[in-house]
């Protein structure tokens, strides 16, 4: 029988393995079937983890195999090649912060899948390096080198040369500091 504590820290893993999962993914219904996938294998495993070791790698490792295993399942398959229904679909953002938002989505999503793996890892789950090295099955310096590339990358794509590039542009700054 699984341990009370061994479940309530899986349960407590599951909003971090979403969020990595939409991360890979780019659509919530598809992270939470990969998510699912991945606790309920997990489950099914739970004997074979040895306990005392980092529980998270352990569960973000499956999902990430899993992940791994569908992408390569669904890589002859074709939605809506050119973008033109999609386009169609979606509502233009009327706010900054939005267009930002999406502009850095859609520049993460070009970056290569092992550079944007380890970015999300480390800047976005807040793991160190050897903990994401755990996770993607490499060596911490190559994690490091592909979170630096990444963020090279995505300063590149977003054209940001500094911190004031950051935040909030200089018509909203002007107006916070009217109140």
């Amino acid at each position: 029988m699984v341990e009370d504590s061994l479940r309530d820290e899986i349960v407590a893993a599951i909003p971090k393995l979403r969020a990595f999962a939409i991360s890979l993914t780019g659509n919530a219904d598809r992270a939470d079937d990969l998510v699912q996938d991945a606790i309920v294998r997990a489950w099914g495993s739970i004997d074979r983890f040895e306990r005392g070791t980092n529980l998270n790698a352990w569960l973000f490792t499956i999902l990430r195999n899993l992940f791994h295993s569908e992408y390569r399942k669904r890589k002859r398959e074709v939605e809506d090649a050119d973008g033109s229904y999609a386009a169609r679909l979606r509502t233009h953002p009327d706010q900054h912060s939005r267009l930002d938002f999406e502009d850095f989505r859609a520049a993460l999503a070009t970056l290569p899948l092992d550079q944007r793996e380890a970015l999300l890892l480390v800047g976005a789950h807040g793991m160190s390096y050897e903990e994401a090295a755990e996770v993607c099955d490499v060596a911490v310096g190559t994690v490091k080198s592909r979170v630096n590339r990444a963020r090279f990358k995505l300063a590149s794509l977003l054209d940001l040369s500094g911190e004031a590039d950051l935040g909030p542009d200089d018509l909203t700054k002007a107006a916070l500091a009217m109140r």
